[in-house]
Order: C-alpha cells, then sequence, then structure tokens
C-alpha cells in the first residue's frame, strides 16, 4: 500500500477511536484510586499495553486489502469455534462463566474475536448468495452462521456477549437486501419471546400478588397445549398455501411460527436462566427489590452518573469509584465513573464521538463499490451500536444489566483489540472504496 493511499483513511474515525480509548485508559486509572488517594490498580498499565498494539493492529489491517480475507473467513470462522469449544469445557471460570483462555495473568476472551469472524463469514456469504432468488434460504443459511457461535457462547454461559449477534445479524441481513419480513419475523419472535419471559417474573417479584392469565405462562399443560394447537394450526395453513396459493394461509404460518417459537423459547429460557440472571432482569423493572444485592449495583450507577451534575466533581475526586460503591467499575460501569467526575458535558462528549463514529461508518458503507466490505462495515457499526446502546443504558439503569463492556474504554484486552480490528477493516474498506 502506498503512503499516499495510507494518508486518505478516514480520521474522523481513527481519531474518535483513539480519543475513546485515551478516556478509557484515564478512567480506568481513576478507578483504581481509594478514598485515600492510594493507587490499588494496574489495569492501566495493560490496557496502555493494548491499547498501542490495537492501534498498531488496525494500521497494519489498513495497510492490508481487506479483500484478501474473502477466502479465508470459513477458517477464520472455524477456528474461532474450535477455540470457544475448547473454553466450553476447558476455559478460566470468571464471574460464573468460563469464557477465557490463557496461562497465569494473560488471556484471552474468544468470544470477543467471535463477532468479528462471524461478521466476516456472514458477509462473505451475503455476497455469494447476491444472486439467489430462495430468500428464505439466505435468510436461514444467515441464521445458522450466527446461531452457532451464539449457541456456543450461551453454553459459556455468557448471556450478555451472545446478545451482540443479534443485532449483526439483524442488520447485515437488511443490507443484503433479504425480505423484510423475515427479519421482522425474527424481531417479533425476539419480541414475544421476552415478554412472555418478564411478565411471570414481574408477576411475582415486583407485583407480588397473581394474575390467573399469568400463572398459564409458566404452566408446562398449558404450554404444551397452546403449542400443538398452533402447530396444528400452522400446518394446516401450510397446505392451504401450497395447494390453493392464497396469501392469508402464508401469514397464519407465519403468525402461527411466532407464537409457537416465543412459547417454546420463552419456556426453556426459563428454565436455562441462572438465578443472577434472573435477578437482573427483576431489578433492572425495579432496583428496590433488592437493594442491597442485585439491585445494588443499578442504584450506585445512577447515583454516581446524577452526582455528576453539569460538570462533573473533576478528574479523581469520584466518590462513588473511590469509596467502592460501584462494583466493576473499570469494566461494565466505566461510564458511570466517567460520567460522574466530568458530568454531563463528558457524557454528551462520548455520545458525540460514538455518533460521529457511527455515521463515518454509515458513509463507508454508503460509499463502498464491494458489497462484501459494505456488509462488513454494517456489521461492526450494528455491534458498536448494540455495545453503546445497551452498556450505557445500563448504567443509567434503563437496560438490564449484562455484562456487556463499553467498547474502547472498558477494561479489557480481547474487546479492545476486537474493536480496533473492526476499526482497521473499516479503514481499509474505506481507502479501497472505489475498487472492485
Amino acid at each position: 500500500m502506498r503512503l499516499r493511499n495510507f494518508l486518505e483513511i478516514d480520521f474522523s474515525l481513527f481519531f474518535s477511536a483513539v480519543i475513546l480509548t485515551v478516556f478509557g485508559i484515564l478512567f480506568i486509572y481513576s478507578s483504581g484510586i481509594t478514598s485515600t488517594g492510594v493507587l490499588v490498580s494496574t489495569e492501566y498499565i495493560r490496557q496502555i499495553i493494548w491499547a498501542v498494539s490495537g492501534v498498531i493492529i488496525a494500521l497494519v489491517i489498513v495497510m492490508l486489502d481487506y479483500r484478501r480475507i474473502y477466502d479465508l473467513s470459513i477458517y477464520i470462522y472455524l477456528g474461532i469455534l474450535a477455540l470457544l469449544l475448547y473454553t466450553v469445557f476447558f476455559g478460566r471460570l470468571v464471574n460464573g462463566a468460563r469464557a477465557w483462555i490463557g496461562i497465569g495473568v494473560f488471556g484471552i476472551q474468544p468470544s470477543e474475536f467471535a463477532k468479528i469472524a462471524t461478521i466476516l463469514l456472514l458477509a462473505r456469504y451475503l455476497d455469494v448468495s447476491r444472486h439467489n432468488q430462495n430468500e428464505f434460504k439466505r435468510f436461514f443459511v444467515s441464521c445458522m452462521i450466527v446461531f452457532i457461535p451464539m449457541g456456543i457462547i450461551l453454553l459459556q454461559p455468557d448471556f450478555g456477549t451472545s446478545l451482540v449477534f443479534i443485532p449483526i445479524l439483524l442488520v447485515m441481513t437488511f443490507i443484503a437486501g433479504i425480505a423484510l419480513r423475515y427479519i421482522i419475523f425474527l424481531i417479533a419472535c425476539i419480541f414475544v419471546t421476552s415478554i412472555l419471559l418478564v411478565l411471570p417474573l414481574w408477576q411475582s417479584y415486583i407485583l407480588q400478588g397473581t394474575i390467573p392469565s399469568l400463572m398459564i405462562l409458566t404452566n408446562i399443560r398449558f404450554i404444551v397445549i397452546v403449542t400443538v394447537a398452533f402447530t396444528v394450526i400452522g400446518l394446516i395453513a401450510l397446505y392451504g398455501f401450497m395447494r390453493f396459493k392464497k396469501r392469508y394461509f402464508y401469514w397464519i404460518v407465519y403468525g402461527a411460527s411466532i407464537v409457537v417459537l416465543s412459547l417454546g423459547a420463552s419456556f426453556m429460557a426459563g428454565k436455562v436462566l441462572k438465578d443472577y440472571q434472573i435477578m437482573r432482569l427483576i431489578v433492572f423493572l425495579n432496583p428496590n427489590v433488592d437493594p442491597r444485592g442485585s439491585g445494588w449495583n443499578i442504584i450506585q450507577s445512577i447515583t454516581a452518573i446524577g452526582s455528576g451534575g453539569l460538570l462533573g466533581k473533576g478528574y479523581l475526586q469520584g466518590t462513588q469509584s473511590h469509596y467502592r460503591f460501584l462494583p466493576q467499575q473499570s469494566t461494565d460501569f466505566i461510564f458511570s465513573i466517567f460520567s460522574e467526575e466530568w458530568g454531563f458535558i463528558g457524557g454528551l462528549l462520548v455520545f458525540s464521538l460514538f455518533l460521529l463514529m457511527l455515521l463515518r461508518l454509515v458513509k463507508i458503507m454508503r460509499s463502498t463499490s464491494d458489497p462484501f466490505g459494505s456488509y462488513i462495515v454494517a456489521g461492526f457499526a450494528a455491534m458498536v451500536s448494540f455495545h453503546f446502546l445497551i452498556n450505557v443504558g445500563m448504567a443509567m439503569g434503563i437496560m438490564p444489566i449484562t455484562g456487556i463492556p463499553l467498547l474502547f474504554m472498558s477494561y479489557g484486552g480481547s474487546s479492545l483489540t476486537s474493536a480496533m480490528i473492526g476499526i482497521g477493516l473499516s479503514l481499509s474498506i474505506y481507502v479501497r472504496r472505489f475498487q472492485h
């Protein structure tokens, strides 16, 4: 790659990522200081090392032609799947999940790199299948590419990380032009499943009463009867559609499938979710249900953000973090510390940098002439957006706690490196946007 091309990279995208990373290092350092002013953590040193190496990796990727990974994407994907499976059985147990592999203090989290690997393979498949007239097959295969690593990550179990794969799938298939009805079908299944899962919990822990119509949602006999009934209705409608080609039969099958899949998924989720994951959903609805237990994080996070006011208390002057009221403050709740010390204006600055990053990614996606590159950027944009919305929403108490880091700012080498790989790929695509 010539120097002239290197100078053509999207500097707005690059420097927004670098500035957010610098903010992360500053506040990871702040999170390691106690109320007496003693530094008790060296996390910031490791974050600096990861940040420097991440920037170097991003710039190296820019110099390489991203199209060379087109045929390698399947091998990258399979290699990551192997690492994920190894992690499930032999990984290091951290916070109740086997999501790490490594030796001593050094380790990696394969699930973070699985996001990038999945984006690459899905982008390749969507490009290869562009002229395939069978949209259902195209959407189904896309789902399988995404659901396989997602399912393995759920076995760790790491529910938060697995959720990131859903917006990646939805955005990439939408950009690839797959029929909207299939995308809406998946969204509807997720929405209805969430409602059916949360309503019984709301009844038991928040309402603390009994609504007969909600009690049946946990009744296995009712679920079986309804599932069988809607399955039969769907099969009859499917026969009617194949026999008479009437569109209303198609929509009956469509609706019945949503009901059957959502009922089954919500029931299974209720059986599979751990107690602490259920409590996260409950305290999201009302943190005061368990203010000194599962609701503690949300309450302290909201307190930290609110106490920052307009301009904040000043760098290294936060109380929630320095008095150790806020757990996992260098990872999940880095935005809470930031907002306490730099206030609303600081929070607005972070919002602006992420908005700038997303606008530049959208511009790259729309300007490149290569569909493969466009799909990669779309997937990465979905990944960044979801991380931002969930993590910041979690810190502000408007999203449930899921353990999803704030990209570029939260402490963690795997998260930061995978994000920088995404930046490098996006910049490489931008430099070669007119080549095909």
